[in-house]
């Protein structure tokens, strides 16, 4: 009668490191897949805002939407209350999630799924609109789409490292999607950028001379 030959201590744990080295790969294929899904999602939403950027000038005599305060207190007009408007969406102040980090926003054109930041009691912008598009501060305007020299080229909205709704480009998120972030341009297409394309980590700045990111028109 044969006896069956148990596992030596070196085979067992041959068979062990095995193992782990092929759920570390998986681990390393599933965390690549989730990474990719959460961009292209990102990406959408983006694009989603370029067609509502589109809309908005077809309906309104070439021009863009107003920004809106910066801390997204604007209920009647700016680009969180007009671009959802030209998409049949809820408006900004209608979303409950940008007040109460509690509740969960979901999937949704206002949320980059690669973003983990919530609410901070006052508000929720996971993306940003360029403001030096139609100028700031006192001399703050609504631009016509036509007085763009390059659209296809310049910033409208971008991933959001920090809290305004309205801001320039110190305010782009610089580890986002694979150590990156992505921007909508005024032609309406969407595209990611390496954080070194547009950030200076020596000064802790975003760049203004990379010429396929134009900040200000």
């Amino acid at each position: 009668m044969k006896t069956s030959r148990a596992f030596t201590l070196i085979e067992l744990l041959v068979a062990i490191a095995v193992i782990a080295i092929l759920a570390g790969l998986l681990l390393s294929v599933l965390g690549r897949a989730k990474a990719s899904a959460q961009t292209l999602s990102c990406r959408n939403n983006l694009r989603q805002w370029g067609q509502a950027t589109l809309f908005f000038v077809a309906d309104n005599k070439d021009f863009l939407p107003k920004d809106g305060t910066p801390n997204g207190t604007s209920v009647n007009e700016g680009w969180y209350i007009d671009l959802p408007r030209s998409l049949g969406l809820p408006t900004y102040h209608e979303m409950p999630w940008r007040t109460n980090a509690d509740i969960d926003p979901g999937h949704c054109i206002w949320i980059c799924p690669a973003n983990p930041r919530r609410s901070n009691g006052n508000n929720l912008f996971h993306y940003c609109l360029n403001e030096h598009v139609n100028d700031t501060g006192t001399n703050n305007r609504q631009t016509r789409m036509v007085s763009i020299r390059q659209p296809s080229a310049t910033v409208w909205l971008f991933d959001n490292g920090k809290t305004n709704g309205v801001a320039q480009q110190n305010n782009v998120h610089t580890c986002l999607h694979s150590r990156g972030a992505q921007f909508v341009f005024l032609d309406g297409h969407a595209a990611r950028f390496r954080n070194t394309e547009y950030w200076n980590f020596t000064t802790g700045k975003g760049i203004t001379n990379n010429p396929e990111l134009v900040w200000i028109p």
